[in-house]
C-alpha cells in the first residue's frame, strides 16, 4: 500500500463556521522512500480569510483570487489518494474540511471512500511521546528535521516535513554493525563462557594480600 502525507491550509479554524480550504497538498512515499509524486493546489475560497490565519500561512485573498475553485480540482485529488494510506497530523481537522467542501458541491463521495486507510500522526505521536507537546513544529525540532523554510506554514512543505517526521518516528533503532576487521581490533580475543568448562581460579600472593591490608588500613586511618 502506498502512503500519502496530506495537509491543508484554510481561511480559519472551523468549517462549521463557514471557513473554507485554500490549499491542499499531498506527498507520496512507497517502501519508506519519497517517490517524487506530489499533488498541490491553491484554491479560491470566495470568502474573507481570518487575519490570524494569514499570519500562519501568508496566503492573501489577492493571491488566491485567480486560483481554481474546489469543484475544479476535487477529482484529481481523489484520484491521487485512491487506494493509499493517508497520514495526516490531526486528521479530523483536514478530513473535516475536505469532506465539507465535497458536501457543499453536492459530491456524494468522501475521503474515506477513496483512501484505504487514514492514520492520524498526532495520535501516533501522543502514544510515542506521552505527556509531551506533539505539534508538527515540536516534532520537527525533536527529530531535527532541517532544510525547510518555516517562515510560513504551507500545505506542501508541511506534508514533506510530516513525511520526514513520520519516518524518523517509526524508524526504530538502527544496529551499529562494524566490519569484522574493526571488531577484531577492538576485541582481539573474545571467549564465550558456556558453563561446560571450569573457570581458572587465580589466588593472590602473600605480598599482594599484605599490600591490600595496608591499603585498607590507610583508608581507615584517613576516615578517623
Amino acid at each position: 500500500m502506498k502512503q500519502i502525507f496530506l495537509d491543508t491550509e484554510t481561511t480559519g479554524l472551523d468549517y462549521k463556521s463557514g471557513h473554507k480550504l485554500i490549499e491542499i497538498a499531498c506527498v507520496e512515499i512507497e517502501n519508506r522512500k519519497f517517490t517524487g509524486r506530489e499533488y498541490q493546489s491553491y484554491l479560491n475560497p470566495n470568502r474573507a480569510i481570518d487575519p490570524g490565519a494569514v499570519k500562519v500561512h501568508g496566503l492573501s485573498q489577492e493571491f488566491l483570487s485567480d486560483k481554481p475553485n474546489f469543484i475544479d480540482v476535487y477529482s484529481d485529488l481523489l484520484e491521487f489518494i485512491k487506494g493509499a494510506e493517508l497520514l495526516i497530523h490531526n486528521a479530523e481537522f483536514d478530513i473535516g474540511f475536505i469532506n465539507n467542501e465535497l458536501a457543499l458541491n453536492n459530491i456524494v463521495e468522501r475521503v474515506e471512500d477513496y483512501a484505504a486507510k487514514i492514520t492520524d500522526t498526532l495520535l501516533m505521536a501522543r502514544q510515542i511521546h506521552p505527556g509531551q507537546r506533539n505539534s508538527l513544529e515540536v516534532l520537527t525540532e525533536r527529530y531535527n528535521v532541517q532544510g525547510y523554510d518555516r517562515s510560513y506554514h504551507g500545505a506542501l512543505v508541511d506534508s514533506k516535513i510530516l513525511g520526514e517526521v513520520y519516518l524518523s518516528m517509526t524508524g526504530g533503532q538502527t544496529d551499529l554493525k562494524l566490519a569484522p576487521s574493526v571488531q577484531n581490533s577492538l576485541n582481539p580475543k573474545i571467549n564465550k563462557v558456556d558453563g561446560t568448562k571450569s573457570l581458572l581460579r587465580i589466588k593472590a600472593t602473600d605480598k599482594e594480600n599484605k599490600l591490600h591490608e595496608e591499603y585498607l588500613s590507610s583508608i581507615s586511618n584517613n576516615e578517623n
